[in-house]
């Protein structure tokens, strides 16, 4: 049996910490959430609902982005196709938004998702970005 590529291998631990992470996500959101949502004033659950929704975009952007890699790497897709704007990540005025995870009164978990998701985005934005010039044969900048 061969072993995997070394980029196959990254890639494999990649997804399945974006998978790790939209579960822990999907199961706090489910559950713990509701809750934690009713201890909040206005004005934070207002900033708690905004960043939710930031963590579902930088998580589906991520996912996204992973299952076109996946689909080359399984020759369904040209690396080329992969790497290309249609499979590009997306949503970075609305994902790479430094929000301070730290802003008192959200609660805990919420800002362990936020900094998690934030870092998650940026290391597979510098993917996207070596892909993309490895495709095109530019220098790394």
């Amino acid at each position: 049996m061969t072993q995997p590529q070394p980029e196959t291998r990254f890639f494999m631990r990649t997804y399945d910490e974006t998978l790790g992470l939209l579960t822990a996500a999907r199961e706090y959101f489910t559950y713990a959430y509701p809750a934690a949502e009713r201890a909040l004033s206005d004005a934070a659950r207002m900033r708690a609902s905004c960043e939710s929704m930031r963590i579902t975009a930088r998580l589906s952007q991520v996912m996204a982005w992973l299952l076109a890699q996946r689909a080359a790497f399984a020759g369904e897709i040209s690396r080329v196709e992969a790497a290309s704007e249609k499979f590009s990540l997306g949503a970075p005025d609305v994902c790479l938004l430094d929000t301070d995870e730290t802003v008192p009164g959200l609660p805990e978990r919420l800002r362990d998702l936020l900094a998690r998701s934030r870092q998650l985005y940026i290391r597979v934005s510098r993917l996207d970005e070596m892909n993309r010039r490895a495709v095109s044969g530019a220098a790394p900048a």
